[in-house]
C-alpha cells in the first residue's frame, strides 16, 4: 500500500535544518577529457595515483563571448518558443555548441567546472536574449551539479554521453519505500523545466524504510523511465517546457539513490567530487547563484527593448511630442537602470561568497547561508521592479504580442513565484535568521 506524506511543495516534509550557527561541507577537484579544438590537452595525477588527461578550461570572456553572440537567434526564436511552450531544436543545438550544458561537468568528462561568476555572466547573457533560454540553462545547471553528489560509477553512467543535459526538482512530492537493490518510488513531480530536452533527471521522494522515522531521498533516473504530462500553459517563461513527470512503480537502483539531507550540506557520495571546488557549497547557495544571472539578463533586456523603442514615440495625450525628450521618461530610466545596477550587485556579491568559499572550503554561517536566499530574492524583486517601469511607459502599443517587454515583464513575474526565488519569502527567512531564530525550513 502506497503511505501518504508530507512531501509536496508547500507543506514540511521530514528535512532537518542544521541546528548550528555554522556547518561545513566536503568536496572534490578532478580533471579529463576535451570539448573542442580550441582545448589544450595536458595531463596531472588523480586521486587514485595514475595519471588523467585534462584540457584547458576555457576562460570566463571567452564563455561570455560564446553566448553573447547568440542573443540575436534567442530573441528571433522567442515567439516560437512560446507558441511551442519549449525551446526550437535550433536553441538547444546552439547552446550546447556553445558549451552552456558542459560548465558544471567534471572536466575528467569534458565538462567546464565552471565557477559561479561564470555561470552567473553567462546565463545574464542569454537572459538578454530570451528568458526562457536562460531559465532552462540555468535550471538544467542545477541537478548537473547535482549529479556531483552521486557516486563515481552513477557520474560515469551519466556524463559519459556528451553534453548530457540533466533536468530536475528540489521538491519531494513522491514516496519511496525499500525494494531488494534499491528502491521504489510512486509520485509526480511538476515544474520540469528542459524536461524535453533532457536524459536523466533528478527524482526526490520521501523514503519510508520499514525501520526508522521516513527521510527524503534523491535519487537519478533516465527521463525513458518517467512519463511525461504536457501541461506547460503558462503566461510566463512560456518556453521553458516545464512539464510534470511521473513515476509509477519505478525501481532505482541503491547506487543511484542519496540522502536528501547530506546533499543540502554539500557533503558528496563522490571520492573525486570531494575535491572539486565547485562541489563545495550546500545546494542551496548553488542553487540561488545559479538563478540570479537569468533575472539580471532579464531586467538588462527590458531597459534594451524599452530604448530601442524609445526614439520617434511620443506621450500620447500629454503636450510630450517626444518622450525620449520628456523629464518623466528621464526619471523612470534612471530608476530603473539604477535598480538593474543594484540587481547585479547582489548577483555578483553571492557568486562571490559561492567561489571563494569553494576556493577554500571555508565553512558557510548560517547567516550567510539566509543572506543568498535573500540575495536571489531581492536581485528578482530589483529586476522586475526595473521592468515593471519600462512597460508602464511603454505604452498601449505594448500590449502587442510582438513587442518584448510584455514578454520579459511576464517572463519576471513567473520567475518571482518560484519558491525559491519569492522575495517575500526569502527576506523573512533573512530576517528570522538575523533576529536570532533558526530556520524553519531545511532549504537554506
Amino acid at each position: 500500500m502506497r503511505r501518504s506524506t508530507c512531501a509536496t511543495s508547500g507543506s514540511r516534509c521530514p528535512v532537518r535544518a542544521t541546528s548550528s550557527r555554522t556547518s561545513r561541507s566536503s568536496s572534490s577537484r578532478t580533471a579529463d577529457s576535451e570539448h573542442r579544438p580550441r582545448t589544450h590537452p595536458t595531463s596531472r595525477s588523480d586521486p587514485s595515483g595514475g595519471t588523467v588527461p585534462t584540457t584547458k578550461i576555457p576562460e570566463r570572456e571567452e564563455l561570455v563571448a560564446r553566448v553573447a553572440a547568440l542573443v540575436p537567434l534567442l530573441r528571433a526564436s522567442s515567439a516560437r518558443a512560446d507558441e511551442e511552450r519549449r525551446l526550437s531544436p535550433e536553441v538547444i543545438e546552439a547552446l550546447t555548441d556553445a558549451g552552456v550544458f558542459r560548465m558544471r561537468v567534471p572536466a575528467r568528462y569534458g565538462g567546464y567546472e565552471s565557477d559561479t561568476r561564470t555561470l552567473v555572466d553567462v546565463t545574464t547573457e542569454l537572459g538578454r536574449g530570451d528568458g526562457s533560454a536562460a531559465w532552462v540553462a540555468q535550471v538544467c545547471s542545477i541537478p548537473g551539479w547535482m549529479v556531483g553528489m552521486f557516486p563515481d560509477s552513477v557520474q560515469d553512467e551519466v556524463f559519459t554521453t556528451p553534453d548530457t543535459r540533466v533536468c530536475g526538482t528540489l521538491s519531494p512530492s513522491a514516496v519511496a519505500e525499500p525494494a531488494p537493490g534499491g528502491i521504489v518510488v510512486n509520485g509526480r513531480w511538476g515544474f520540469i523545466s528542459g524536461a524535453h530536452h533532457a536524459q536523466w533527471q533528478v527524482i526526490i521522494s520521501v523514503l519510508f524504510p520499514r525501520d526508522g522515522e521516513p527521510y527524503p531521498v534523491m535519487a537519478l533516473v533516465p527521463m525513458s523511465d518517467l512519463a511525461t504530462v504536457d501541461d506547460w500553459y503558462a503566461n510566463g517563461l512560456k518556453g521553458s517546457g516545464s512539464i510534470t513527470t511521473i513515476a509509477d512503480g519505478l525501481f532505482v537502483p541503491a547506487d543511484r539513490v542519496v540522502p536528501l539531507p547530506a546533499v543540502l550540506e554539500g557533503r558528496s557520495s563522490s571520492v573525486t567530487s570531494a575535491l572539486i571546488p565547485m562541489y563545495r557549497t550546500p545546494l542551496l547557495p548553488v542553487a540561488t547563484a545559479s538563478t540570479v544571472g537569468t533575472l539580471v539578463g532579464l531586467a538588462r533586456a527590458g531597459q534594451e527593448a524599452f530604448l530601442e523603442r524609445l526614439p520617434g514615440r511620443k506621450i500620447t495625450y500629454t503636450g510630450y511630442e517626444s518622450q525620449h525628450s520628456a523629464p518623466v521618461t528621464h526619471l523612470q530610466v534612471a530608476e530603473a537602470a539604477q535598480k538593474i545596477d543594484q540587481a547585479r550587485f547582489h548577483a555578483v556579491r553571492l557568486a562571490a561568497t559561492v567561489d571563494a568559499k569553494a576556493a577554500d572550503s571555508t565553512p558557510w554561517k548560517l547567516e550567510e547561508r539566509a543572506r543568498a536566499r535573500a540575495d536571489v530574492g531581492t536581485v528578482c524583486a530589483l529586476a522586475q521592479s526595473a521592468v515593471e517601469t519600462f512597460a508602464a511607459a511603454s505604452g498601449g502599443s505594448s500590449v502587442y504580442r510582438d513587442v518584448p517587454i510584455q514578454r520579459i515583464a511576464n517572463d519576471l513575474r513567473a520567475a518571482a513565484l518560484h519558491a525559491l526565488i519569492n522575495p517575500a519569502t526569502n527576506a523573512e527567512l533573512y530576517g528570522r535568521v538575523l533576529c536570532g531564530l533558526e530556520p524553519d525550513t531545511p532549504y537554506i
